[in-house]
């Protein structure tokens, strides 16, 4: 008997069969299609390379310049670099407080994001979660200074009471200061606004990964006579690991450039703190850019690009993070696939 052809065996043609079938003029829409992926691909690397190349260009004078002698930076009145021993006592707190403030909005964000999108998954009538669903993704569309200006008049006052209640009873841990702010300008309310802001990156990312859980899975843990919550714990979980994790880094991502909210809310200073009730917070990088950059002059300029260029290198980390973190759990969970039919046919024999 014949030999089965590609085409009658179901798969794909190789070599000058494949040349040959892509040149057909059936597959035009194929090539102009690949052609347009591939650019688009190769575009995000030239862009990616070419705002690195460029934010290390400019920032090298910055960093090698000498701050003591330097007239530019000693000029008090084009930027707030006079003080300063070099580059990396000035980036040194403004780092600090842009990882400081996105890791207490993560704290407080993450988890009610994840609690909402298990609601909407597998709590919710379907009505109610649609609803819900559609009013979480509203918030992505809400501009950054409105959020700005509703915790500058909202948050800050909301938690006054707070702040003098953490200095009177909570000042014995070194999160709390006896000294509370009265205006209310803490990191603690920066950070809160936020945790409302990344809400819906990591609320829709999770709520779409649960709904991909696979029936199966669901329906053999209620058989078994699971709860729906110790459903979700053994089936649910497992399955999202990944996905949720990718959504906590890109909500961290969101935090970690944030601009507008930050100005607006704290009171910064260059400072080293973790103190959550007081006027004497750290600054972020991106909202020092926003305040500082319209009367920088040339050399202070520079400088605030290359605070960029670090907050653009902590940022490629999360991102490298969480694709490690995810290249992990993909890989473990085909482990563990690979091991079950084995083990079941050890078990059987």
């Amino acid at each position: 008997m014949s030999a089965a052809t590609p085409a009658a065996s179901g798969r794909a043609p190789e070599g000058p069969a494949a040349t040959a079938a892509l040149k057909s003029p059936g597959k035009a829409g194929d090539r102009v299609f690949l052609g347009l992926s591939s650019g688009a691909a190769w575009l995000i690397l030239v862009i990616l390379a070419g705002v690195a190349i460029f934010l290390i260009i400019q920032a090298v004078p910055a960093i090698t310049a000498n701050w003591s002698t330097a007239s530019e930076i000693l000029d008090p009145t084009a930027g707030n670099t006079v003080g300063f021993s070099d580059f990396w006592s000035y980036v040194g707190p403004l780092i600090f407080g842009t990882i400081w403030a996105s890791l207490l909005a993560l704290l407080m964000g993450a988890p009610v994001a994840i609690g909402i999108a298990l609601f909407i998954s597998h709590y919710a009538p379907r009505r109610i979660a649609g609803v819900l669903g559609y009013i979480i993704d509203l918030l992505a569309a809400v501009p950054s200074v409105v959020f700005g200006l509703w915790g500058l008049y909202t948050v800050r006052s909301f938690l006054t009471p707070f702040n003098d209640f953490a200095a009177d009873y909570l000042s014995w841990l070194p999160f709390f200061s006896p000294d509370a702010s009265a205006a209310g300008g803490t990191i603690l309310a920066g950070a809160m606004v936020l945790a409302i802001m990344i809400l819906p990156i990591i609320t829709s990312i999770s709520r779409e990964i649960f709904l991909q859980t696979p029936r199966l899975h669901e329906e053999a843990a209620l058989a078994l006579g699971a709860t729906t919550w110790e459903m979700i714990r053994m089936a649910v979980f497992p399955y999202a690991r990944s996905g949720v994790v990718s959504a906590i880094l890109l909500g961290l991502g969101r935090a970690l450039g944030e601009t507008m909210a930050i100005a607006m809310i704290v009171s910064p200073q260059f400072i080293y703190s973790f103190v959550l009730n007081s006027n004497d917070n750290p600054g972020t990088i991106a909202a020092n850019i926003a305040l500082q950059f319209g009367g920088s002059n040339g050399l202070q300029r520079e400088v605030l690009i290359a605070t960029g260029l670090a907050l653009f290198v902590i940022s490629f980390a999360v991102n490298f993070l969480a694709r490690w973190i995810i290249g992990r759990s993909t890989s473990g969970s085909r482990t563990r696939r690979a091991r079950t039919p084995k083990a079941a046919k050890a078990a059987t024999s």
